[in-house]
């Protein structure tokens, strides 16, 4: 398999679907996928849609994690918290795109392999932690930019109170069982203004942190 030639394939979708922030298609382009799918997916890791990566957990769709990325506006400034690092495939791609990525995991596995990846693909602007993401990371805060990638019931307050007035904040909200809708969220003074960006289908945020065992 040509991996280049399927990455290539995969951007001209992407852009054709309507992603148009080149900046965000080169860290895609950029990123190897391949590194963060198990080997028995391997031949999927450039088709667009999710994959499972184990721990009854997905890597996201590639045009899920370009819009959700296109959504935050990010600059070489912007101080990015990402809850749920899964496989670090999306956590990667914000490194590509921002000053430093503070990334949040219940699953030490999953965790451990992202950190591996990270390691190997030098990419050093990103900070990980095994945790409960849904309570964020209130030492590290405030955030400029604050993306999840689990489906909450709600824009989980705690998260936007680690926000920065004039962040934005990207999160998938609904019943792990309905239609879920892609939220993206700027705040003001006065709040938060939610603008809804489509229906997406992503696990639920869960609270806690899931033993450690391999």
């Amino acid at each position: 398999m040509d991996l280049q030639s399927e990455r290539a394939r995969l951007i001209l979708t992407l852009r054709r679907n309507g992603i148009l922030d080149q900046a965000v298609l080169t860290a895609l382009e950029q990123t190897p996928r391949e590194l963060f799918v198990p080997e028995t997916f391997r031949r999927h890791a450039y088709d667009d849609s999710a994959l499972p990566i184990g721990r009854g957990q997905t890597i996201s769709q590639p045009f899920v994690v370009a819009l959700m990325t296109e959504a935050l506006k990010l600059d070489r400034r912007c101080k990015v918290l990402e809850v749920g690092t899964g496989s670090g495939y999306q956590a990667a791609v914000l490194s590509r795109l921002s000053r430093r990525v503070y990334t949040v995991e219940r699953h030490k596995p999953l965790l451990r392999e992202a950190e591996s990846l990270f390691r190997h693909l030098d990419l050093h602007n990103i900070v990980t932690k095994y945790g409960d993401g849904a309570t964020g990371w209130q030492e590290q805060a405030p955030f400029d930019r604050i993306i999840v990638t689990a489906a909450a019931m709600d824009v989980p307050p705690v998260l936007v109170d680690q926000l920065a007035v004039g962040g934005r904040i990207v999160v998938p909200v609904g019943d792990h069982d309905l239609p879920q809708v892609l939220l993206c969220g700027t705040k003001t003074e006065g709040g938060l203004e939610l603008e809804e960006m489509g229906d997406v289908r992503f696990v639920p945020l869960l609270p806690g942190v899931e033993a450690d065992r391999d």
